[in-house]
């Protein structure tokens, strides 16, 4: 008699290799072994077992740790670190629909049995004999407990008896309800949420006690498998397995069908409460780092600290979402990379019906991935976060390749895509969600707003997305400046006795024997130039002949002095920000221009206290005179001509009393702005991590000021009336705008100039007056072509 082959869906599940008595073998093991335990019959393998597992005495009284609270100046809570990855509630402030909904779909006879379900069990092995494998099924709420608290995620016959002893040592130590509380705060339910509190949050937004019968069958359908029901994966799934919650509770008689039916027919509303709390995480780790240093784990993650920062929540918040959209609008200026995935035809099928109960509301701004389902010329038609909608052909043109070449949006897309969409608006009334098309941006960035008078911190964004990159470029990335160093050199200059008003010959001019001959980025020559137009418009001969005239040392001490501390080219390549700068360092110097002349250091934390409220420690304000007021009102006023007229006008929509400065490096490696208002200094840098090219034409005043502008216009750095102020020691001259002296018979313009008092011209202008020169439009890479040996960047 010949023996009958397997079907072909069985015979996947019996692997050559490995014999099916074998598997067998082990699933009546641990059957057995099992059984073993709850009838005493294998007392040594108990006590084997039971020798090395945990000590659970401290579940009877659990109270989880209080670990350390950050929070802003403005009390939001910014930050928490903790043993417990989770907000500990009681169970008596969780709702009936989360404990009846995650008794019924994971433990129907959770308050029957001690710990182990021996039915569950024989129906988990009677699976498990059909699969010929060793599955997760059959563990009941208590045995999830005791795997979450003591053991590891591996699955193996030795881990499952240490969890089954455990249970029956758990089971005899605490109540049910004791249990279900714990069960319900440490068990994880997917994108960084542990306990149900967190799941409320991430999920939609609000308190566990605040959510529906609906909300709460999603939520307790999650822990089976949170990356596969999750409804920012998929609402579909997430839908589906909801609808399987709801008939469990059916079943166990805990609702009837009419409120499983109505609580399933609600529409679902998903918001993350969590996002707004973590507005600061390369803040929160840099503090994370030095409070362990200073006082040690146990300190901080169990003794209840509270850390009060200097940082403005609101000004945080928009100092995040301006360095995200800069970063997001440079990438799309690079070019569409194409899709993150692509669906095939199974997969797309599920798409194409209408889930049950969309999502009521879409928050413009919001971002997440979308599916492809069909195309024409003006559109495509997509399926986001369990529901339709439409991304117009005109919000998908930055993907239109080279010179527009795809000129349709089925060129651009194509059903089966996988593609980042951010919701452009949502009618409430028709559920109709216009999206545009999204991409991750590559390049990182950094953004830094000090208050100058007392050196608070206001903002620190470390880079694009923490949970991809830790490191804090804000702290840490070490780049040259370009021409945002340039005003330190002109500083240096008014403290060594020359004014705005000093002309310099912007000529053809040669240093190290002839070997280096610095140019202006369009390689024109305008002549004797005053030092504010130099500095407006970014002149690279200018600047260097300045430098070269004063000396390289000065600049690098005021820089020092400034806390800058390096390292810098000790040549006349500093004059074009051939040093090493991170953008808090450049932002803490740039303060000194407006406070007049105060070094600051900057500070974020300012105050720990215990949790008695025993004040610890906190920062405090340390300036120190470090350039003469004089000078430094002189520089504010050259930048604010700046922000008017040169480099930086970009920033003068804001309507502002602003001052400040463009940076660009060689290649467009880097991209710097530096602004000021008086009550604001605020830095933006972008640039890659390795350094590569930003792209041509991607100089400061394309890819960091439209950030700088953005934050500012959020954060409420000043007012229209808040000017700089004039300090005493200062005199305003008319002066010829072309010469810099007294106005003569043929001056064709006159300015006014500030000067330190005694400084102003006494010579007029002579009688013959050059041609006026052309100015420089556009800040280009200070260093291209004018550099001969940059030193490497290094962060």
């Amino acid at each position: 008699m010949s023996r009958r082959k397997l079907p072909a869906s069985l015979r996947k599940r019996f692997p050559a290799r490995v014999s099916t008595f074998l598997k067998l073998k082990i699933i009546v093991l641990a059957v057995v072994s099992i059984l073993a335990i709850t009838t005493g019959a294998s007392y040594a393998i108990f006590k084997t077992v039971s020798r090395d597992l945990p000590q659970i005495t401290s579940l009877k009284n659990y109270k989880p740790p209080l670990g350390t609270q950050i929070f802003s100046e403005d009390d939001h809570l910014i930050g928490r670190l903790k043993v417990d990855k989770g907000i500990f509630v009681p169970l008596a402030h969780i709702p009936d629909g989360i404990k009846k909904a995650v008794v019924a779909v994971e433990d129907a006879r959770f308050y029957e049995h001690n710990g182990l379900d021996y039915q569950g069990i024989l129906r988990a092995v009677l699976k498990d004999m059909l699969s010929v494998s060793l599955k997760e099924g059959g563990s009941t709420i208590t045995q999830q407990l005791a795997k979450v608290l003591f053991l590891s995620p591996e699955k193996n016959l030795s881990r499952k008896l240490k969890e089954a002893v455990l249970a029956k040592k758990i089971e005899d130590q605490l109540t049910k309800d004791e249990i279900l509380e714990l069960y319900l705060n440490k068990v994880y339910f997917g994108h960084g949420a542990y306990g149900v509190e967190m799941a409320a949050r991430t999920y939609f937004g609000k308190h566990v006690g605040d959510l529906t019968l609906g909300e709460c069958a999603l939520v307790a359908g999650l822990i089976r498998s949170p990356a596969n029901y999750s409804p920012y994966n998929s609402m579909e799934q997430a839908r589906g397995r909801e609808a399987t919650v709801l008939g469990r509770m059916v079943d166990e008689k805990v609702l009837t069908r009419g409120q499983a039916d109505k609580a399933l027919a609600q529409p679902l509303t998903l918001k993350n409460m969590r996002a707004n709390e973590e507005v600061a995480p390369h803040l929160v780790e840099q503090i994370r780092i030095y409070l362990e240093k200073k006082y040690g784990p146990d300190k901080v993650y169990k003794e209840g600290l509270t850390v009060r920062t200097t940082i403005n929540y609101r000004q945080q918040l928009a100092a995040t979402r301006a360095l995200e959209d800069g970063l997001r609008a440079l990438d799309k200026r690079q070019g569409y990379r194409g899709p993150l995935a692509h669906k095939d035809a199974d997969e797309m099928e599920n798409l194409q019906d209408d889930p049950p109960g969309q999502s009521s509301t879409f928050q413009a701004g919001e971002i997440f991935t979308a599916t492809v389902l069909k195309t024409d010329k003006e559109k495509a038609l997509v399926s986001a976060r369990g529901a339709k909608g439409r991304i117009a052909l005109k919000d998908m043109l930055w993907a239109a390749g080279k010179d527009g070449a795809k000129k349709t949006a089925a060129d651009i897309l194509h059903p089966g895509d996988v593609v980042e969409a951010r919701v452009k608006s949502f009618d409430t009334k028709t559920k109709q969600v216009a999206f545009s098309l999204e991409q991750e941006p590559l390049a990182q960035g950094a953004l830094v707003a000090i208050d100058p008078w007392e050196g608070k911190v206001k903002a620190e964004v470390g880079g694009f997305d923490f949970q991809k990159n830790e490191y804090n470029h804000a702290l840490y990335a070490r780049r040259q400046p370009g021409s945002a160093f340039k005003p330190f050199v002109y500083a240096a200059a008014m403290e060594a006795g020359f004014t705005p008003a000093s002309t310099i010959d912007d000529g053809p001019v040669s240093y190290d024997d002839d070997k280096w001959k610095p140019a202006n980025y369009d390689h024109e020559f305008y002549g004797p130039t005053r030092l504010r137009e130099a500095l407006v418009q970014s002149r690279n001969v200018v600047t260097v002949e300045l430098l070269h005239q004063i000396g390289v040392q000065s600049v690098i001490e005021l820089a020092q002095k400034l806390g800058m501390p390096g390292p810098f080219a000790r040549d006349l390549t500093l004059g074009l920000g051939s040093c090493g700068v991170t953008p808090m360092e450049l932002t803490a110097a740039y303060c000194s221009f407006a406070n007049q002349g105060y070094r600051v250091k900057p500070y974020t934390i300012s105050q720990i206290t215990d949790a008695r409220g025993n004040y610890l420690e906190g920062g405090t304000t340390e300036m120190e005179q470090v350039v003469s007021p004089i000078t430094a009102y002189q520089i504010t006023s050259i930048l604010k001509d700046a922000v008017l007229r040169g480099t930086a006008k970009g920033a003068s929509f804001l309507g502002l009393p602003v001052a400040g400065k463009t940076g660009t490096t060689n290649d467009y490696k880097d991209a710097w702005f530096v602004g000021y208002t008086q009550s604001l200094v605020a830095g933006v840098w972008v640039g890659y991590d390795d350094h590569k090219t930003l792209g041509h034409g991607e100089a400061g005043a394309r890819a960091a000021l439209p950030v700088w502008t953005r934050f500012m216009g959020s954060a409420g750095g000043g007012s229209a009336e808040d000017d700089f102020a004039v300090p005493e020691g200062i005199e305003f001259v008319d002066v010829d705008s072309e010469t810099g002296l007294l106005p003569g018979a043929q001056t064709r313009e006159v300015v006014k100039e500030c000067f330190k008092a005694g400084t102003a011209p006494e010579e007029h202008s002579p009688a013959k007056a050059k041609e006026p020169a052309v100015q420089e439009k556009q800040e280009k890479p200070s260093a291209s072509k004018a550099v001969k040996h940059l030193p490497e960047e290094s962060d």
